[in-house]
């Protein structure tokens, strides 16, 4: 009888250390084991450099994330992968979120990014100031946010849109080619490209930074933003940590790695001038609304939408 109860205890026992071995296995499993991926779109310009520095630093691994980085040369190309579903998320810009609100594609900003868009003479013009352009070729992305810093460049100096010849060259680095071989009098790009076409001799007019706006933002389908919100909360853990580094790592020590990553050129080293990055935030509605305002002034869009329907704030401050 009492071997008969010791052989009952043993075995008990085992079963016991058997479930707290069990136990302590998914307890101690990583909460974000089972993040999906995410698929997002960069441009050539410096709001796709957090990207390329959460990905390069191991960032988005660090929350469990696995993210695919692909690169664009024009507005269209993204807009075209994200619309098709080839990507959850892309740099992009109030404009874009606004036509795909009216062609019935289900996006949301989530958040804005850091850009800077700059107006450049070739280095054979004359041009004091923009008014000296007028009547004269400008290259623009047409219904871009290239071409709304374009108006507002124009503007800002009294100088009605019409007054220039707007070239429409979807792809940015065709952009600075013509410019830099005297095709075209002038032409807006974003950065690093503005930037290099002014070490090269170009002559900067004006700039989205000097006029205070900044219409680029973060896109999102709304399949993302309803079934990989957790993905989405991660990414942008990562890319804050991105911009921390960026604040106080000197360029010298990381410009090879976002000429290679970013498709940039490599008249970039030596001429590029770094935004102070910020961390992720949600866009202001004053902005929102002076884009519906311009878009709807050129009746581009027939609805004025709110802000509400464009942003989604659940992912940042």
């Amino acid at each position: 009888m009492k071997k008969v109860t010791i052989i009952l205890l043993v075995a008990m026992l085992a079963l016991a250390l058997t479930g707290c071995t069990g136990n302590k296995t998914e307890d101690t499993s990583p909460k974000h084991s089972q993040l999906q991926g995410l698929t997002i779109g960069l441009m050539p310009d410096v709001d796709s450099i957090p990207f390329i520095i959460a990905q390069e630093k191991g960032y988005f691994k660090e929350e469990g994330l696995t993210v695919t980085l692909k690169s664009f040369k024009s507005a269209m190309e993204r807009d075209s992968a994200l619309q098709s579903g080839n990507l959850d998320g892309t740099i992009s810009d109030m404009l874009a979120e606004a036509f795909a609100k009216a062609g019935g594609f289900d996006t949301v900003i989530t958040s804005l990014t850091t850009g800077s868009y700059k107006m450049v003479v070739n280095k054979n013009e004359t041009v004091a100031s923009i008014k000296d352009l007028q009547g004269k070729d400008v290259a623009v992305s047409k219904n871009t946010v290239i071409e709304y810093v374009t108006d507002k460049i124009a503007d800002e100096s009294g100088l009605p849109a019409n007054g220039i010849n707007k070239v429409v060259i979807p792809q940015i680095p065709a952009r600075l080619e013509m410019l830099q071989n005297g095709k075209i009098a002038a032409a807006t790009l974003p950065e690093p490209l503005a930037s290099v076409a002014i070490k090269n001799g170009g002559k900067l007019v004006n700039s989205s930074d000097r006029l205070g706006i900044n219409p680029g933002v973060l896109l999102f389908t709304a399949k993302a933003v309803n079934g990989k919100e957790q993905e989405i909360h991660a990414m942008y853990r990562a890319y804050n940590k991105a911009v921390d580094y960026l604040a106080k790592e000197p360029l010298e020590n990381y410009i090879d790695l976002v000429i290679a990553k970013g498709g940039f050129p490599q008249d970039v080293k030596g001429a590029l001038v770094l935004p102070q990055y910020k961390k992720a935030v949600a866009p202001d509605p004053k902005d929102i609304d002076a884009v519906m305002t311009w878009l709807q002034a050129r009746q581009l869009i027939k609805n004025k939408y709110s802000y509400s329907e464009l942003v989604d704030t659940r992912f940042v401050r």
